[in-house]
């Protein structure tokens, strides 16, 4: 029987202001860093520094964890 073989596919696009907008809607929610974090298991460090935009690159998944746990979208599209 024949391995599986995994294809990658590598997308990077910059997306200015991302982090301002990150941290406006984490402002307008009710909750506080701690409580947000939380639920997405990422530490507050790590979340400043996105919004800060020192996290040279951000992988979607994280970035689509941060639009769900704050119910937001924040128009993230590699593919076009």
């Amino acid at each position: 029987m024949p391995g599986l073989m995994k294809v990658r596919r590598t997308v990077e696009r910059e997306f200015p202001g991302l982090g301002t907008r990150i941290k406006k809607a984490r402002e307008a929610d009710s909750r506080s860093l701690a409580q947000i974090c939380g639920e997405i298991d990422m530490t507050a460090a790590n979340w400043y520094k996105i919004e800060k935009e020192e996290t040279k690159f951000l992988p979607l998944e994280t970035l689509r964890k941060i639009e769900k746990v704050l119910q937001v979208d924040l128009e993230v599209n590699l593919d076009d």
